[in-house]
């Protein structure tokens, strides 16, 4: 198991240029911008967000990854949370593996008795530049991420915006995250901290 810690922060779509302009001068480097699919599964009665948790399939360019996650905390933008994740060996979940790695009970209850019901709920399909940022010793992996939350309900394809800077911690301390988000903030206009992740939007737009 793992403990992600990030920051999320929403983006202005006008100050997606600057956000990028500014990381590629702090790190020298023009970025990494890579195409990232995703597929969120539930039940029809959403037992894995009753449980706070979420289940994705995620195509990269390097393959298919299965990603389990609990809601976790979320407070000024700082999001925690239980991760578990893995390749796969193409679209479709492999909830065996999951459950050998999940050791955290509740969760793996929660998605053992989901396992069976399971559907596609709904989709987010983004760009996503990316950045390593050292801070004070700290490694941290930013991220812009723009694209769209997609679910289709009874024949209508509903959609959201995706604008947003994501900041995870990779190694080192927490406290990375907070000075690396000042920095930016004093930047980039109208950043704002998102406590809401894509998952969360992802089941609100599905549920209206």
């Amino acid at each position: 198991m793992g403990m992600e810690r990030e920051i999320k922060l929403l983006l202005p779509a006008t100050q997606v240029k600057a956000a990028t302009q500014w990381f590629a001068a702090r790190t020298g480097d023009a970025g990494r911008a890579i195409k990232l699919s995703n597929i969120y599964f539930d039940t029809p009665q959403l037992s894995l967000a009753a449980s706070k948790s979420a289940l994705r399939l995620r195509h990269t360019p390097d393959g298919w990854l299965q990603t389990f996650k609990t809601v976790g905390s979320a407070t000024n933008g700082l999001h925690s949370r239980h991760e578990w994740e893995m390749p796969v060996a193409g679209e479709a979940l492999e909830i065996d593996a999951l459950l050998r790695e999940c050791d955290e009970p509740t969760a793996a209850q929660a998605l053992r008795e989901a396992a069976p019901r399971l559907i596609e709920l709904f989709r987010t399909d983004f760009r996503r530049t990316l950045w390593h940022v050292n801070v004070d010793g700290s490694e941290v992996e930013a991220a812009i991420d723009q694209g769209n939350v997609l679910a289709e309900v009874n024949s209508e394809l509903r959609r959201a915006p995706i604008s947003e800077i994501e900041l995870e911690l990779k190694s080192g301390d927490e406290a990375a995250l907070h000075a690396l988000s000042t920095e930016l903030g004093k930047q980039i206009a109208g950043l704002a901290p998102e406590n809401i992740s894509k998952a969360q939007r992802g089941y609100q737009l599905r549920v209206g």
